[in-house]
Protein backbone atom coordinates (compact mmCIF):
# COMPACT_ATOMS: atom_id res chain seq x y z
CA UNK A 1 0.00 0.00 0.00
CA UNK A 2 0.77 3.64 -0.33
CA UNK A 3 0.59 5.80 2.90
CA UNK A 4 0.80 9.43 3.51
CA UNK A 5 2.03 10.33 6.66
CA UNK A 6 1.14 14.35 7.87
CA UNK A 7 3.82 15.41 9.75
CA UNK A 8 6.26 18.28 10.37
CA UNK A 9 9.34 16.56 11.61
CA UNK A 10 10.05 13.67 10.08
CA UNK A 11 13.01 12.95 11.90
CA UNK A 12 10.81 12.30 15.63
CA UNK A 13 11.46 8.82 17.02
CA UNK A 14 7.93 8.12 16.47
CA UNK A 15 7.75 8.96 12.64
CA UNK A 16 10.83 7.16 11.50
CA UNK A 17 9.26 4.03 13.74
CA UNK A 18 5.75 4.18 11.54
CA UNK A 19 8.09 4.35 8.57
CA UNK A 20 10.27 1.25 9.12
CA UNK A 21 7.18 -0.78 10.43
CA UNK A 22 5.61 -0.16 6.97
CA UNK A 23 8.44 -0.77 4.66
CA UNK A 24 9.59 -3.93 7.21
CA UNK A 25 5.88 -4.99 5.70
CA UNK A 26 6.34 -4.26 2.21
CA UNK A 27 4.52 -0.77 1.90
CA UNK A 28 5.48 2.70 1.24
CA UNK A 29 5.85 5.63 3.33
CA UNK A 30 6.16 9.38 2.68
CA UNK A 31 6.21 12.10 5.14
CA UNK A 32 4.54 15.10 4.04
CA UNK A 33 4.64 18.33 5.96
CA UNK A 34 1.51 19.50 7.25
CA UNK A 35 1.91 23.08 6.74
CA UNK A 36 3.15 22.74 3.04
CA UNK A 37 0.22 20.87 1.71
CA UNK A 38 -2.44 23.02 0.17
CA UNK A 39 -5.97 22.37 -1.62
CA UNK A 40 -7.94 22.33 -4.77
CA UNK A 41 -11.62 22.38 -3.29
CA UNK A 42 -13.85 21.81 -6.02
CA UNK A 43 -17.17 20.04 -6.34
CA UNK A 44 -15.86 17.37 -8.59
CA UNK A 45 -12.14 16.40 -8.25
CA UNK A 46 -10.82 17.22 -4.96
CA UNK A 47 -6.98 17.56 -4.78
CA UNK A 48 -4.26 18.02 -1.93
CA UNK A 49 -1.09 19.51 -3.38
CA UNK A 50 2.51 19.63 -2.37
CA UNK A 51 5.05 21.65 -4.14
CA UNK A 52 2.92 21.56 -7.34
CA UNK A 53 2.49 17.79 -7.21
CA UNK A 54 -0.99 16.22 -6.90
CA UNK A 55 -1.28 13.51 -3.83
CA UNK A 56 -2.76 10.82 -5.96
CA UNK A 57 -2.83 6.51 -5.29
CA UNK A 58 -2.75 7.03 -1.99
CA UNK A 59 -4.52 4.07 0.10
CA UNK A 60 -3.80 5.49 3.47
CA UNK A 61 -3.20 8.87 5.00
CA UNK A 62 -1.74 8.50 8.85
CA UNK A 63 -2.02 11.97 10.73
CA UNK A 64 0.65 12.72 12.85
CA UNK A 65 -1.01 16.23 13.16
CA UNK A 66 0.95 18.86 15.89
CA UNK A 67 -1.42 20.44 18.39
CA UNK A 68 -0.32 23.86 17.14
CA UNK A 69 -1.32 23.14 13.68
CA UNK A 70 -4.73 21.57 14.53
CA UNK A 71 -7.11 23.73 12.23
CA UNK A 72 -5.08 23.42 9.12
CA UNK A 73 -3.98 19.64 9.93
CA UNK A 74 -7.50 18.74 10.26
CA UNK A 75 -8.59 20.72 6.82
CA UNK A 76 -5.84 18.69 5.12
CA UNK A 77 -7.06 15.38 6.32
CA UNK A 78 -10.75 16.12 5.49
CA UNK A 79 -9.83 17.11 2.22
CA UNK A 80 -8.01 13.09 1.94
CA UNK A 81 -11.03 11.76 3.07
CA UNK A 82 -13.01 13.77 0.36
CA UNK A 83 -11.00 11.92 -2.09
CA UNK A 84 -11.44 8.44 -0.78
CA UNK A 85 -8.31 7.97 1.51
CA UNK A 86 -8.54 5.76 4.03
CA UNK A 87 -7.50 7.79 7.55
CA UNK A 88 -5.77 5.59 10.65
CA UNK A 89 -7.69 8.58 12.37
CA UNK A 90 -10.55 10.57 11.24
CA UNK A 91 -10.56 14.36 11.29
CA UNK A 92 -13.98 14.37 13.47
CA UNK A 93 -12.59 12.00 16.16
CA UNK A 94 -9.38 14.04 16.37
CA UNK A 95 -10.97 17.23 16.57
CA UNK A 96 -13.30 15.97 19.20
CA UNK A 97 -9.93 14.65 21.18
CA UNK A 98 -8.12 17.98 20.63
CA UNK A 99 -11.06 19.63 22.34
CA UNK A 100 -10.32 18.99 26.18
CA UNK A 101 -14.03 20.62 26.76
CA UNK A 102 -15.86 18.90 24.10
CA UNK A 103 -14.05 15.52 24.99
CA UNK A 104 -14.86 15.63 28.58
CA UNK A 105 -18.57 16.06 28.06
CA UNK A 106 -18.19 13.28 25.57
CA UNK A 107 -16.63 10.96 27.61
CA UNK A 108 -18.97 11.86 30.84
CA UNK A 109 -22.09 11.35 28.44
CA UNK A 110 -20.40 7.50 28.03
CA UNK A 111 -20.29 7.28 32.08
CA UNK A 112 -16.79 7.37 31.98
CA UNK A 113 -14.87 7.81 34.95
CA UNK A 114 -13.36 11.76 34.74
CA UNK A 115 -11.95 14.04 37.54
CA UNK A 116 -14.42 16.33 38.73
CA UNK A 117 -14.16 19.88 36.11
CA UNK A 118 -15.83 22.75 36.06
CA UNK A 119 -16.01 25.76 33.44
CA UNK A 120 -17.11 29.14 33.07
CA UNK A 121 -16.88 32.26 31.19
CA UNK A 122 -16.82 35.21 33.94
CA UNK A 123 -13.58 35.75 35.60
CA UNK A 124 -16.09 37.02 38.13
CA UNK A 125 -17.07 32.94 39.50
CA UNK A 126 -13.38 31.99 39.90
CA UNK A 127 -14.16 31.24 43.77
CA UNK A 128 -17.51 29.50 42.69
CA UNK A 129 -15.85 27.02 39.81
CA UNK A 130 -13.19 26.11 42.56
CA UNK A 131 -15.39 25.49 44.83
CA UNK A 132 -17.47 22.99 42.09
CA UNK A 133 -14.37 20.70 42.07
CA UNK A 134 -13.69 20.41 45.87
CA UNK A 135 -11.71 23.22 46.66
CA UNK A 136 -7.87 24.22 45.99
CA UNK A 137 -5.57 22.18 45.31
CA UNK A 138 -6.72 22.27 41.58
CA UNK A 139 -5.50 21.76 38.16
CA UNK A 140 -5.60 24.49 35.77
CA UNK A 141 -6.04 23.53 32.01
CA UNK A 142 -5.86 25.24 28.97
CA UNK A 143 -8.76 23.62 26.74
CA UNK A 144 -6.28 23.34 23.24
CA UNK A 145 -3.28 22.70 25.41
CA UNK A 146 -1.23 19.01 24.97
CA UNK A 147 2.02 17.52 26.30
CA UNK A 148 1.62 19.13 29.66
CA UNK A 149 1.45 22.92 27.92
CA UNK A 150 -0.75 25.05 30.04
CA UNK A 151 -1.11 22.78 32.55
CA UNK A 152 -1.01 24.87 35.96
CA UNK A 153 -1.54 23.53 39.83
CA UNK A 154 -3.43 25.97 41.83
CA UNK A 155 -2.11 25.21 45.52
CA UNK A 156 -4.08 27.85 47.55
CA UNK A 157 -7.03 29.68 46.76
CA UNK A 158 -5.26 32.34 46.65
CA UNK A 159 -2.91 31.36 43.50
CA UNK A 160 -5.67 29.43 41.59
CA UNK A 161 -7.41 32.76 41.69
CA UNK A 162 -4.85 34.66 40.29
CA UNK A 163 -3.83 32.12 37.71
CA UNK A 164 -7.69 31.76 36.44
CA UNK A 165 -8.25 35.59 36.19
CA UNK A 166 -4.49 36.22 34.07
CA UNK A 167 -5.57 33.20 31.85
CA UNK A 168 -9.42 34.67 31.26
CA UNK A 169 -8.08 38.15 31.34
CA UNK A 170 -6.18 37.21 28.33
CA UNK A 171 -9.23 35.95 26.79
CA UNK A 172 -8.02 31.73 26.89
CA UNK A 173 -10.54 29.37 27.77
CA UNK A 174 -9.58 27.16 30.40
CA UNK A 175 -11.24 23.91 32.44
CA UNK A 176 -10.38 23.55 36.44
CA UNK A 177 -10.13 20.08 37.90
CA UNK A 178 -9.85 18.52 41.04
CA UNK A 179 -6.52 17.24 42.22
CA UNK A 180 -6.47 13.65 42.60
CA UNK A 181 -3.66 13.44 45.43
CA UNK A 182 -3.65 9.85 45.98
CA UNK A 183 -2.08 9.72 42.24
CA UNK A 184 1.01 11.76 43.69
CA UNK A 185 2.91 12.23 39.75
CA UNK A 186 2.44 9.45 38.33
CA UNK A 187 -0.23 8.48 35.76
CA UNK A 188 -0.76 5.57 33.36
CA UNK A 189 -0.82 5.79 29.50
CA UNK A 190 -2.65 3.07 27.76
CA UNK A 191 -2.34 2.65 24.43
CA UNK A 192 -5.35 1.54 21.95
CA UNK A 193 -4.76 0.28 19.06
CA UNK A 194 -8.78 -1.29 17.50
CA UNK A 195 -10.57 -1.54 20.43
CA UNK A 196 -7.66 -2.86 22.43
CA UNK A 197 -5.06 -2.13 24.96
CA UNK A 198 -2.03 -3.05 23.40
CA UNK A 199 0.45 -1.39 25.71
CA UNK A 200 0.74 0.37 28.86
CA UNK A 201 3.45 2.11 30.67
CA UNK A 202 3.24 4.04 34.47
CA UNK A 203 4.79 7.41 34.07
CA UNK A 204 6.63 9.07 36.92
CA UNK A 205 7.44 13.06 37.23
CA UNK A 206 10.73 14.40 37.87
CA UNK A 207 11.41 15.86 41.23
CA UNK A 208 9.05 18.37 42.08
CA UNK A 209 7.04 18.49 39.13
CA UNK A 210 3.27 17.14 39.39
CA UNK A 211 2.70 16.90 35.66
CA UNK A 212 3.97 13.16 34.18
CA UNK A 213 4.93 14.12 30.65
CA UNK A 214 8.08 12.28 29.84
CA UNK A 215 9.50 15.30 27.86
CA UNK A 216 9.27 17.25 31.15
CA UNK A 217 12.09 14.82 32.62
CA UNK A 218 9.44 12.12 33.59
CA UNK A 219 10.57 8.49 33.47
CA UNK A 220 8.41 5.25 32.44
CA UNK A 221 8.22 1.55 33.09
CA UNK A 222 5.94 -0.84 32.02
CA UNK A 223 2.87 -1.80 34.43
CA UNK A 224 0.52 -4.20 34.23
CA UNK A 225 -3.02 -2.25 34.54
CA UNK A 226 -6.66 -3.60 35.73
CA UNK A 227 -9.56 -5.12 33.95
CA UNK A 228 -11.40 -1.57 34.90
CA UNK A 229 -8.48 0.50 33.67
CA UNK A 230 -8.47 -1.42 30.72
CA UNK A 231 -12.44 -1.12 30.25
CA UNK A 232 -12.55 2.63 30.76
CA UNK A 233 -9.40 3.08 28.16
CA UNK A 234 -11.20 0.83 25.31
CA UNK A 235 -14.57 2.93 25.59
CA UNK A 236 -12.66 6.43 26.29
CA UNK A 237 -11.10 5.53 22.55
CA UNK A 238 -14.71 3.97 21.00
CA UNK A 239 -16.76 7.27 22.66
CA UNK A 240 -14.34 9.54 20.69
CA UNK A 241 -13.82 7.44 17.19
CA UNK A 242 -10.48 7.00 17.46
CA UNK A 243 -8.65 3.98 15.93
CA UNK A 244 -5.59 4.41 17.57
CA UNK A 245 -4.54 6.58 20.76
CA UNK A 246 -3.37 6.77 24.25
CA UNK A 247 -5.40 6.98 27.28
CA UNK A 248 -3.68 8.96 30.04
CA UNK A 249 -5.74 7.99 33.32
CA UNK A 250 -4.97 8.51 37.14
CA UNK A 251 -5.90 6.31 39.86
CA UNK A 252 -8.21 7.49 42.22
CA UNK A 253 -9.61 6.17 45.24
CA UNK A 254 -12.65 5.93 43.74
CA UNK A 255 -11.33 3.89 40.63
CA UNK A 256 -9.76 5.19 36.95
CA UNK A 257 -10.22 8.47 36.20
CA UNK A 258 -9.50 9.53 32.35
CA UNK A 259 -7.43 12.73 32.29
CA UNK A 260 -6.72 13.25 28.70
CA UNK A 261 -7.31 11.19 25.39
CA UNK A 262 -4.29 12.11 22.47
CA UNK A 263 -4.85 11.18 18.87
CA UNK A 264 -0.96 11.72 17.88
CA UNK A 265 0.44 9.76 21.01
CA UNK A 266 4.02 9.26 20.91
CA UNK A 267 5.72 6.09 20.43
CA UNK A 268 9.25 6.04 22.07
CA UNK A 269 8.06 6.35 26.02
CA UNK A 270 6.05 2.91 25.05
CA UNK A 271 7.64 1.06 23.18
CA UNK A 272 10.86 1.53 25.15
CA UNK A 273 9.20 0.74 28.39
CA UNK A 274 7.27 -2.07 27.41
CA UNK A 275 9.48 -3.61 24.28
CA UNK A 276 6.05 -3.92 22.43
CA UNK A 277 6.30 -3.60 18.25
CA UNK A 278 3.72 -0.68 19.28
CA UNK A 279 4.36 0.92 15.04
CA UNK A 280 4.01 -2.96 13.83
CA UNK A 281 0.58 -3.38 15.67
CA UNK A 282 -0.07 -0.03 14.13
CA UNK A 283 0.61 -1.06 10.56
CA UNK A 284 -0.94 -4.15 11.24
CA UNK A 285 -4.30 -2.68 11.68
CA UNK A 286 -3.94 -0.41 8.75
CA UNK A 287 -3.50 -3.84 6.33
CA UNK A 288 -6.45 -4.84 7.77
CA UNK A 289 -8.83 -2.04 7.77
CA UNK A 290 -7.70 0.33 5.19
CA UNK A 291 -9.99 0.29 2.18
CA UNK A 292 -11.11 3.18 -0.42
CA UNK A 293 -13.82 5.46 1.01
CA UNK A 294 -14.48 3.59 4.41
CA UNK A 295 -14.90 6.56 6.10
CA UNK A 296 -17.60 7.36 8.65
CA UNK A 297 -17.69 10.92 7.97
CA UNK A 298 -16.07 11.28 4.43
CA UNK A 299 -14.71 14.58 5.58
CA UNK A 300 -18.12 15.51 7.03
CA UNK A 301 -18.06 17.43 9.97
Amino acid sequence: MRMAMLARNPNLYSHKRLVEAATDRGHEMTIFNTLRCYMNITSHRPEVKYDGQVLSDFDVVVPRIGASVTYYGLAVLRQFEMMGVYPLNESVAIGRSRDKLRSMQILSREGIGLPVTAFAHDPKQTEEVINAVGGTPVIIKLIEGTQGIGVVLGETLQSAKSVIEAFRGANVNILVQEFIKEAGSTDIRAFVVNGKVIAAMKRTGAEGEFRSNLHRGGSAETIKITPEERSTAVRAAHALGLNVCGIDMLRANHGPVVMEVNSSPGLEGVEKATGIDVAGRIIEFIEKHAKPGKTKTRGKG
